[in-house]
């Protein structure tokens, strides 16, 4: 097995320890959040968590350049232009921080008179809330050239550690949500926003001590012509990054517009899920990316898009893996894990699943050509893209659509749009083979699941619901799902992960 493929495995391994910790913590602290907060508080939260998402779309936009930039230039073996990097890169977060405070800051009158629905009752504790998540945002914007460093490096045990720490002070600021006696969205809101200060120490002083190139002195590193590069590649990440982030929000904000906070609260809740369900293949995207950009560093461009089908392969199987039990039985799981929970949840749910198995199928390829370097088209297109789903969504809502109407718009124009522009993209820019992409990735995968989740609900026609039925569902959809997976992948990785499972074998039995 190769060094890259170790070296996958054993990141992955990390970000997978750190996932059965952190997950089972999360499911545990939203429950505990939804019940001490209540249905409508936790929509407020989430419709005012977004507001902050949506004007943070500068650090994200930021943080994919510094990535970017310094795993290529890891891939190129460039140590000294990687301190100018660092650098530039504390330089512009810095800048960013103070922008996206004073713009949230000056952004809240108009979100708070006029643009969200929240009960007169509950503006105040929602404005404290607000605050509090622009503090949290400065210290999150600071952290990125951190981050950066650390996924270079493929340091994914100390980056899990990290992470472990995170999900445990959640739990501890649901514990004191559910004893405080004031305003619970409140103490909520202000100890959630001092996690990100926590995590940005202990990021800091690590990466100071062991990585020669953390070494802040932007007079002797700074360097014009890479602070050129490094804006303009953000510049075009930015107009993708809030494209998507402003019609995320500006479609929730048209849910709420239309139908409350309740529906956000479902959203809210659909989302999370999904976002825990993702993390077994998130982890393995998260050791795979680095890889990609450092073998395009290097100037292998086959072995990058070998790498990028190999990735889509294995992130739409392994969210396969925990989705599709979850979709077929999701009233069990919802009433397992919540108890109660807002209307529209369950259909939410299964909308957000099907989306999400959807951008599997391409979710490496965007990897490869933000690799390249070669955004800028990209990155118009899918701006456009991300806000069509606004109009349509208004249009549709004003003329009394069901809300179970948002996903079907939004996929359309996100997912399959989106997909298209991508695929095209990378035949343009990284001589992708659009047939052999399609037979060896979306087609087989698609069939797979179908089946499988076709034989999920064979079982609910026979068994009564229960945990009897999910186990059986599990077992049987899982069986089912690893053969397909076998029949999927090509001799090669059917080596690799026959290698795999030989090493774990051999490791701990």
């Amino acid at each position: 097995m190769s060094q890259t493929a170790n070296r996958v495995i054993k990141n992955t391994g990390y970000l997978y320890a750190k996932m059965a910790i952190t997950m089972f913590v999360s499911l545990y602290t939203t429950r505990l959040i939804l019940n001490s907060l209540g249905a409508s508080d936790f929509g407020i939260y989430n419709i005012v968590g977004g507001a902050i998402a949506m004007l943070g779309f500068l650090n994200v936009a930021m943080a994919s350049a510094t990535q970017r930039f310094m795993s290529y230039s890891e891939g190129e073996g460039n140590k000294e232009k990687q301190k100018n990097i660092f650098n530039i890169s504390c330089i512009l977060h810095f800048c960013i921080s103070i922008i996206i405070a004073l713009i949230l800051l000056a952004a809240g009158w108009f979100f708070f008179h006029g643009i969200l629905n929240i009960p007169a009752d509950r503006v105040s504790a929602a404005q404290v809330v607000y605050c509090s998540l622009i503090v949290s945002t400065v210290f999150t914007v600071m952290n990125v050239p951190y981050d950066a460093v650390m996924n270079a490096h493929e340091n994914m045990r100390y980056y899990a550690v990290v992470g472990i720490i995170e999900s445990f002070l959640k739990l501890a600021v649901a514990f004191a949500c559910v004893y405080a006696k004031g305003d619970k969205l409140i103490v909520y809101g202000v100890l959630m926003a001092a996690i990100p200060f926590i995590t940005l120490t202990i990021m800091k002083v690590y990466c100071h001590r062991h990585y020669k190139e953390c070494v802040i002195n932007p007079r002797k590193y700074y360097d014009k012509k890479l602070m050129r590069e490094m804006t303009s590649f953000a510049g075009w990440s930015l107009a993708g990054s809030m494209g998507g982030i402003l019609g995320n929000y500006g479609n929730g904000i048209v849910l709420n517009s239309f139908f409350g906070t309740i529906l956000n609260a479902a959203l809210g809740i659909a989302n999370q899920l999904n976002g825990m369900l993702m993390v077994f293949s998130n982890s393995m995207l998260k050791a795979l990316a680095p890889v990609i950009v450092k073998t395009e560093g290097g100037g292998e461009h086959e072995k990058m898009l070998e790498y990028s089908f190999t990735g889509c392969k294995f992130s739409f199987l392994l969210f396969s893996l925990f989705c599709l039990p979850c979709f077929v039985e999701t009233p069990y799981i919802l009433r397992l894990w919540l108890k109660e929970y807002p209307d529209w949840t369950i259909i939410f749910v299964r909308f957000q699943i099907v989306r999400t198995l959807m951008e599997q199928t391409y979710i490496t390829l965007g990897t490869s050509l933000n690799a390249t370097g070669k955004i800028k088209q990209t990155n118009l297109f899918s701006f456009v893209l991300n806000l069509l789903p606004l109009f349509l969504l208004s249009i549709a809502f004003w003329m009394g659509a069901s809300p179970w109407w948002y996903y079907p718009i939004v996929m359309f124009c996100m997912v399959g749009l989106a997909a298209t522009s991508i695929i095209y993209y990378c035949r343009k820019f990284c001589n992708l083979n659009i047939w052999l992409y399609l037979k060896s990735i979306p087609i087989p995968c698609f069939m797979i699941s179908i089946l499988v989740i076709s034989i999920g609900f064979a079982i609910t026609q026979f068994l009564n619901q229960g945990l009897e039925r999910l186990m059986i569902n599990v077992v049987l959809m899982t069986l089912v799902l690893l053969i397909g997976t076998y029949w999927l992948l090509s001799s090669k990785e059917r080596n690799l992960l026959t290698n795999v499972i030989k090493k774990f074998h051999h490791k701990f039995f």
